[in-house]
């Protein structure tokens, strides 16, 4: 693993426009970074895929445990919510997506940050845009990358579900375009798997009642709907008594309440101690060594605390004070990179590793300016 420096391509930013990265640059400065690039060998992308899923399985016997000894209270789930949480996975409702945030120096394992599992972004980026800069500047390259295909086989198996028209739901009122074109994204690739589709802004949800059904602003019925628009969010608002009597199906399904929550880090850790993937982590704040604080449903870096030897060495502001907390080890596989820390953002789709996006910081954590690096692999 190492970090290239190159000239970005002269037109990159019209490149990278025509896939739908229209937010390449945030305040000024690039998000989308082609001033550089990684580069991995086989066998370090076949460490990061095995890590991936040795990981996603871990997480899926951790939501049957949850379930099986009722351990909601962990993960802040409304007690209202836990049979709709029960329900969706004893009814195997459809994951697409989710994505594993690791870090790694290409020298030991990597290591499980948290999981993203509800509403991952960076997803355009990984898929296509990266995809594209590869081949403009080395049409023989290779990536690890195949996330695309597995999104139309992701969406071909929902299909298999229920073959009705599926709703895709983002916030586009506020100025958040990134959500607004992984949503469309989202519902292209159905498009691609046979799908019949169409786009809703989440705040013109409906519900009507004599139907007991959500509806879009023509009154259609959604049936089933892809929403990037976390769970957390969802059971606060005031249809939420709704969405455990409504037929409304959603993707990520109800059960990733669970591992959309930082309270899997201690969870798996407890469970699995000697794995090489994961970092030590607790409920209570760790007495030895280094660590980070986290919120259970911080987002985007917020409200993170990195401890370094008793001493706070770096924390991010946000909405999330108050907890609760999870303590996690430092990873000392965060090395930096020409001055810029990088973590792997490793894709799950249709429940296979199938690729990954990398954003760097000049801190250790990870935000929403964080820039986007492309990658290549090498033999």
């Amino acid at each position: 693993m190492r970090r290239v420096t190159v000239d970005p391509r002269p037109n990159w930013q019209k490149r990278v426009e025509e896939f739908g990265l229209y937010y390449h640059t945030l305040r000024g400065e690039p998000y989308w970074d082609e001033s550089a690039f990684y580069q991995f060998t086989n066998y370090e992308i076949d460490v990061i895929e095995e890590a991936t899923n040795v990981l996603h399985k871990m997480c899926l016997d951790l939501v049957q445990e949850v379930i099986d000894k009722r351990l909601f209270g962990l993960f802040l789930i409304p007690q209202e919510f836990e049979e709709y949480v029960v329900r969706s996975w004893e009814n195997d409702e459809p994951s697409v997506y989710g994505r594993f945030d690791l870090a790694y120096d290409g020298v030991g394992p990597p290591k499980l940050l948290e999981y993203n599992a509800d509403t991952p972004t960076a997803l355009v980026e990984a898929s296509v845009a990266q995809w594209m800069w590869l081949k403009d500047v080395d049409e023989r390259g290779d990536q690890f990358n195949s996330i695309h295909e597995h999104l139309i086989d992701a969406w071909k198996e929902v299909l298999k579900r229920d073959g009705g028209p599926i709703h895709f739901a983002a916030m586009t009122k506020l100025d958040t375009p990134e959500d607004y074109i992984t949503a469309e994204y989202m519902r292209d690739v159905a498009i691609q798997a046979g799908a019949k589709t169409s786009f809703i802004d989440v705040t013109d949800i409906g519900y009507d009642r004599p139907r007991r059904v959500f509806v879009d602003n023509t009154g259609f019925p959604i049936n089933r709907c892809f929403k990037l628009y976390p769970w957390e969010w969802m059971t606060k608002e005031e249809f939420a008594p709704h969405l455990r009597t409504a037929p409304t199906k959603w993707v990520e399904p109800p059960w990733k309440m669970i591992l959309s929550c930082k309270s899997i880090l201690p969870l798996l850790y407890e469970r699995h101690p000697d794995s090489p993937f994961l970092l030590p982590a607790s409920f209570d704040p760790l007495t030895d060594g280094s660590y980070v604080k986290k919120p259970i449903h911080a987002r985007e870096g917020a409200n993170i605390e990195v401890v370094v030897g008793g001493r706070v060495a770096h924390s991010t502001d946000g909405p999330y004070q108050g907890g609760p907390y999870v303590y996690q080890a430092l990873a000392s596989q965060l090395k930096p990179h020409d001055g810029r820390y990088p973590v792997l953002g490793s894709w799950v789709v249709n429940g296979e590793a199938c690729g990954m996006g990398i954003r760097e910081d000049v801190s250790l954590v990870t935000g929403n300016t964080s820039r986007f690096i492309p990658h290549q692999m090498v033999g």
